[in-house]
């Protein structure tokens, strides 16, 4: 089987956008390939993070792992921190990257725009990440589109280390989000669903009570022509609600335009509110379940065990192409 490979960060509570743009494509994958899953938690810490806070936004993540469907018998899941072949052979492929191509990726400039300095390890980043994926001789990774560029910096290091040090890595393929899986702000449908908005009616969490649900989807930004159709140019509010909809229920965009027809926005804000919840429910009830238990941890133990034993296979074949240790 091919491997799979991708990571989550444990920033806070995990939203619609994040489950029907990455989390859900774990679930149906893990029946076809062999997948680790990661939460990346030495990600977290490029920008200063309360080490309380940040422990127990690891447990988050890895329950909601679980709660979604991920399954530890067929999936590896583990803390990436506890693997530390993770950070030996980010430094090796530091030594193999150029600053010139690590400031021209987007992310980067985008985080650092209108500041004197930033913190090396944001620049770093996308080669923690290229380490992350190279390390398990990871064929795909399913990422969104935001991650193309880091994609195409994970391959570019991979040929390169290749081309002078014998066949060391596997080249790995981006598979990216499916068309209608990117899910935009309800209050700004011209932009991505974000947990770092400050208006928490502009996003769906995956832990939301039903009323905070409620609420979000009734205040939804729309528009004044009040006609049902998916067009995401000029009626993005309404299309991001049609998407959201059909990814939750498996009905198509066009069978839902046609039951709505002649209908008004509120009918399929009300619809979309019970299938929304009715999709929750299960993932919440299965996240209390699992989050204080012993089952937790010893989940996240076996997947490092299990990570760290690919991963030095990777790291004795990287070490002597590179003449390092004895």
């Amino acid at each position: 089987m091919k491997r799979v490979f991708s990571g989550v960060q444990p920033t806070g509570n995990i939203h619609l956008g994040n489950y029907l743009g990455a989390l859900k494509q774990f679930v149906e994958l893990q029946e076809d390939y062999e997948c680790i899953y990661c939460i990346v938690d030495e990600h977290a810490i490029t920008v200063p993070k309360d080490p309380k806070e940040l422990r127990s936004s690891i447990l988050d993540v890895a329950a909601l792992y679980l709660a979604i469907g991920v399954d530890p018998e067929k999936s590896i899941v583990f803390v990436q921190s506890q693997v530390p072949a993770h950070a030996e052979l980010a430094w090796i492929l530091t030594c193999n990257s150029y600053t010139g191509e690590l400031f021209r990726m987007t992310q980067f400039k985008a985080k650092s725009q209108n500041k004197e300095s930033a913190p090396a390890g944001l620049l770093m980043y996308p080669v923690l990440m290229a380490a992350d994926i190279l390390l398990y001789d990871t064929d795909v990774v399913p990422v969104g589109d935001d991650q193309k560029q880091h994609i195409e910096l994970t391959r570019d290091l991979a040929i390169r280390v290749n081309n002078t040090r014998e066949k060391t890595f596997v080249v790995p393929e981006g598979r990216f989000m499916k068309a209608g899986a990117r899910v935009m702000a309800l209050d700004d449908p011209t932009q991505k669903m974000s947990k770092s908005a400050p208006n928490a009616h502009s996003r769906i969490s995956l832990l939301d009570e039903p009323s905070k649900i409620k609420k979000s989807i009734m205040k939804a930004t729309t528009d004044s022509e009040g006609v049902i159709r998916f067009d995401p140019v000029n009626k993005p509010g309404v299309s991001n609600l049609l998407s959201i909809y059909s990814a939750l229920s498996g009905e198509s965009v066009p069978a839902l335009e046609a039951r709505y027809e002649g209908q008004g926005y509120g009918a399929l804000k009300k619809d979309l509110v019970e299938v929304t919840v009715a999709a929750m429910e299960p993932i919440k009830a299965r996240f209390n379940e699992i989050r204080q238990s012993d089952e937790l941890i010893s989940i996240l133990r076996d997947g490092a065990e299990r990570a760290g034993a690919i991963a030095e296979v990777t790291m004795k074949r990287v070490r002597d192409v590179f003449g390092l240790g004895l």
